[in-house]
């Protein structure tokens, strides 16, 4: 990875981390490059990482062994289509962070068959603990899929997808995932207030325990059932809170709340294609 040429196409917050990353892990400035329009943020990144940012995109990636396709869905066609010429001339590997764009629409706007990963990451990468979901399509060989997970794995963990129709349930599983989680502290951290806790102390109290637990969880050889039912004493306070939760279909709930997000990313990926 020290030595591949790397332009991002897009210079938004998740280019960013994956640019910290990169150079955190050893990846040499001098090999990394972007095109993104916005003055502001080509000045900022070429300030902040010593890379080179260009706005035009076809002068980005005339060099580069690895394009990653960091622009917002709505304009990846824009984007992508007048670099096809040019993408078909360098046979460079295309990795797509864009949710919903199904590998088949990047093959076409790009032209030809490209070497493409597509990737799911999710907003923790921006603190180097993300999780990112990828598939390739039948032109990445083994050396660039190795180099997209490596890629990926500057900011977190990486899984690797059989079926591309997955990335549906991993939008919904880990992609949308942290705001389930936001949404837990926050209920929790206004029980803690409503309870009598100053908020200061019961967001602390919220985030540090959901920081342990998952720790712990990730750290067990148990799952996160089993952990539960240790921390769950008969008669006690969490046996208490568990029966609240289980009246109240919590699980059911949480489930239904999965895959109504996956639905979503379904349709959402549907408008897109014929868009």
């Amino acid at each position: 990875m020290k030595d591949e040429r790397i332009t991002f196409i897009g210079g938004g917050n998740m280019a960013r981390s994956l640019i910290g990353g990169l150079i955190g892990a050893g990846a040499a400035a001098e090999n990394i490059s972007v095109g993104e329009p916005l003055t502001e943020l080509r000045e900022s990144l070429a300030q902040d990482f010593g890379i080179k940012a260009l706005a035009e995109n076809e002068s980005a990636i005339k060099h580069a062994d690895v394009i990653v396709l960091a622009v917002k869905p709505q304009i990846m066609r824009e984007a992508l289509t007048p670099l096809g010429t040019l993408i078909r001339q360098t046979s460079p590997l295309l990795i797509s962070i864009a949710a919903g764009i199904p590998a088949k629409n990047i093959e076409r706007w790009a032209g030809g068959k490209p070497a493409l990963v597509r990737v799911m990451p999710n907003t923790p990468a921006l603190v180097g603990a993300g999780m990112s979901a990828l598939f390739a399509n039948e032109s990445a060989s083994a050396p660039q899929c190795d180099l997209a997970e490596s890629i990926m794995r500057s900011v977190g963990t990486t899984v690797w997808l059989e079926k591309e129709s997955l990335m549906d349930v991993v939008t919904a599983v880990s992609g949308s995932g942290p705001a389930y989680f936001f949404y837990l502290m926050e209920a929790i951290e206004q029980a803690g207030v409503r309870e009598g806790l100053d908020a200061d102390t019961a967001r602390l109290l919220a985030l540090e325990t959901a920081l342990g637990a998952a720790r712990l969880a990730l750290e067990s050889t148990e799952g996160p059932g089993q952990l539960r039912e240790r921390v769950t004493s008969p008669g006690g306070t969490t046996e208490a809170a568990i029966r609240t939760l289980d009246a109240s279909n919590v699980s059911d709930i949480m489930q239904a709340a999965v895959s109504a997000a996956r639905q979503r990313s379904a349709e959402l990926a549907g408008i897109l294609e014929d868009n």
